[in-house]
């Protein structure tokens, strides 16, 4: 009895421990969301309720005239795009744009912007050509051992750079159960498939029964080994992440979960928050982040925003170059920033924080790796490389 006795309270002691350095990283690095003024009755059980988040949306410009002082660029840009993609933001999300200051990396990414309403020639209307590889609706097949399962047309938040900008927000493309079956069955009889990535809209928009109903169709097929769930939800909405929801998840490990930070400003204590219950159950959280002008291409942002999120036990997996979507060219930044900020991290910061720079082919070519050029020469077996500082070493084959 003594010696049980002992082990209780060396593991009471280590969950002591654990929940006071993880506190302690929170504390030191993390803030809470503030609360405008215009949500300042709202009750503490309102405001962190998903539901609540959803039902107060942002979503007209009376709204959004209590959150923030919108300039007349801003409100033309509503008027004239609300048709074509609409406006809808957290009261969460909202709380962190700056109401003064229309270059806010939040607000850019949350209010419609003049650069939208510019379809430039390049743009298309489906750039990764998913559409093109769908042998049933909702799923995209383009590499040999997994899909894309599109689940919903919904989002917490719709983001101003989105890639899906033909079908998010539009009824008319919401998955209907139909749909989801046929997905299903072509997932069942395909048995190269191994890998299935959730998504939508946003995967986390569907209810946790209708999300549990496709884990457990998924974990019950031999071929399946792992599933993603993409969600965006971690950043506009972390309060969609409850204790039953984690639960659930801890029935159909391994849950590989990709997420879509794109500023250090979105890296709250009710972030950490969510991304420790979905790590404490089991799963692993990916960032893809998108590299957007004005908001994150600069290496001191990224490298920032790394970290930070490796302390949410969150790899920063991609950086992506922006899509060939319509509207969003004015996020679009040359290709030499991308290869810019990676050569300022590789090799300055630790190999976790450097993710992987790609750009999305257009047309559905796929995920294309980018590097700096690190490779100097190579004649027959002599390699001459250069290392993160410029400094040239040669390698010879064996």
């Amino acid at each position: 009895m003594g010696l049980n006795l002992g082990i209780c309270s060396g593991k009471m002691l280590r969950m002591a421990y654990d929940i006071k350095t993880i506190n302690t990283v929170r504390e030191r690095r993390f803030s809470p969301a503030p609360r405008p003024e215009v949500w300042a009755e709202a009750s503490d059980k309102d405001w962190n309720n998903w539901i609540w988040q959803q039902q107060k949306r942002v979503k007209t410009m009376e709204q959004l005239e209590k959150v923030i002082n919108p300039t007349d660029d801003e409100r033309e840009a509503f008027a004239q795009s609300h048709e074509m993609f609409n406006m809808g933001i957290t009261p969460y999300y909202a709380a962190l744009m700056d109401p003064n200051d229309p270059n806010c990396p939040i607000r850019l990414q949350s209010v419609p912007g003049k650069g939208e309403l510019h379809i430039a020639p390049e743009d298309l209307e489906d750039p990764l050509g998913e559409e093109r590889d769908m042998p049933v609706p909702g799923i995209t097949h383009r590499y040999p051992d997994r899909v894309l399962f599109y689940t919903t047309h919904n989002c917490a938040m719709y983001c101003r750079h989105c890639t899906r900008k033909r079908k998010v927000a539009d009824p008319d493309s919401a998955t209907s159960a139909k749909a989801l079956e046929e997905g299903l069955a072509y997932i069942e009889r395909t048995k190269s498939i191994r890998d299935v990535v959730i998504s939508g809209g946003d995967a986390l928009s569907n209810s946790d029964d209708r999300i549990e109903y496709i884990l457990s169709r998924l974990r019950a097929m031999e071929h399946i080994e792992i599933f993603r769930i993409g969600t965006r939800n971690l950043v506009t909405l972390p309060q969609r992440i409850t204790d039953d929801f984690c639960k659930m998840l801890k029935k159909y490990q391994p849950v590989f979960i990709h997420t879509h930070f794109n500023h250090p400003k979105e890296l709250t204590t009710e972030a950490f928050d969510a991304c420790a219950k979905l790590a404490d159950a089991g799963c692993v959280i990916n960032n893809q982040m998108v590299l957007l002008k004005g908001i994150n291409d600069d290496p001191k942002i990224v490298m920032e925003l790394n970290h930070k999120l490796l302390m949410m036990r969150v790899r920063p997996y991609y950086m992506f170059q922006a899509d060939l979507a319509q509207g969003i060219s004015h996020f679009r930044t040359p290709v030499e920033k991308g290869l810019e900020i990676i050569k300022a991290l590789r090799g300055w910061t630790s190999g976790m924080a450097v993710p992987h720079f790609v750009i999305d082919a257009p047309g559905g070519g796929g995920k294309i790796p980018l590097l700096p050029k690190y490779v100097m020469n190579h004649e027959g077996k002599e390699w001459t490389l250069r290392n993160y500082k410029d400094k040239e070493y040669k390698y010879l084959e064996p």
